[in-house]
């Protein structure tokens, strides 16, 4: 299997860890109409499964199980892509974040990290130097953090990853970019997110926002924002599945 060329900084993976992940893997085959293949994990830790669009890998999903993830609710996360995932690692620590997972090589994908930024948003790095990591043709396009600190998520992530920050003032609303083109946005979180954590969210592009949100319903997920227009942006929805992993899906305005 070919290695992975997406470029440093930008999102190489994306995976859902759930509490039932019999019952999230239907629903999102169901959704989406997405593919799935069960691969064996190393040391007998049941199965890992792919998520496939087109015949091509966009994304893993995993039981949350063991003394590990006790206490870890159903989430996705987001990878990025990083030529020196032990340096990289480093580096975030030194630049305040809190380590989750060390450094470690998956066989026949590469080597993964994962840790907590100084807002307490979790998110992951890899290099994979076996597989090509989530396919560049989507469907996940656009991943999101929402924080209670804005400022210095910007300050860390503009070290760590080298990305932009471009702000747009009318939507309280800052766009990450790597090598000038945008690939992921923050804001602020308010009331509404009640005691939710800082948390990065990956986003699935759609043809219908209002027809993904009527299917999630139907197959027992739960709306947490209705579909809504963002002017000159698209239509999103924001969704959790039935064991509590929270999604969201958008309608790109200038996506025929």
């Amino acid at each position: 299997m070919a290695a992975s060329k997406h470029a440093p900084g930008t999102f190489n993976w994306f995976e859902c860890g759930s509490r039932d992940a019999a019952k999230s893997k239907a629903f999102y085959m169901q959704l989406f109409g997405w593919e799935s293949m069960d691969v064996p994990m190393p040391g007998g830790g049941g199965n890992y499964t792919l998520l496939k669009s087109g015949g091509e890998d966009i994304a893993g999903l995993y039981e949350l199980a063991g003394p590990m993830f006790e206490g870890v609710p159903s989430n996705w996360a987001t990878y990025v892509a990083v030529v020196d995932v032990d340096e990289t690692a480093k580096r975030a620590v030194a630049l305040g974040a809190t380590t989750v997972m060390e450094p470690m090589d998956i066989p026949n994908v590469g080597r993964i990290g994962f840790f907590k930024d100084p807002t307490g948003a979790a998110i992951g790095i890899g290099h994979f130097d076996q597989h090509p990591g989530t396919s560049e043709k989507g469907p996940f396009g656009w991943s999101e953090l929402a924080t209670r600190d804005t400022e210095r998520a910007k300050i860390f992530y503009t070290e760590l990853f080298n990305w932009g920050a471009k702000p747009d003032p009318k939507n309280q609303y800052t766009e990450f970019q790597v090598g000038g083109r945008s690939i992921a946005g923050m804001m602020a979180m308010t009331p509404q997110h009640g005691a939710a954590p800082a948390h990065w969210m990956p986003y699935v592009m759609v043809d219908d926002a209002d027809q993904i949100a009527r299917r999630v319903s139907e197959l027992g997920g739960q709306i947490f924002v209705p579909p809504m227009t963002i002017e000159n942006v698209g239509r999103f929805t924001v969704f959790a599945d039935p064991a509590g992993a929270v999604l969201a899906a958008i309608k790109l305005t200038h996506h025929a």
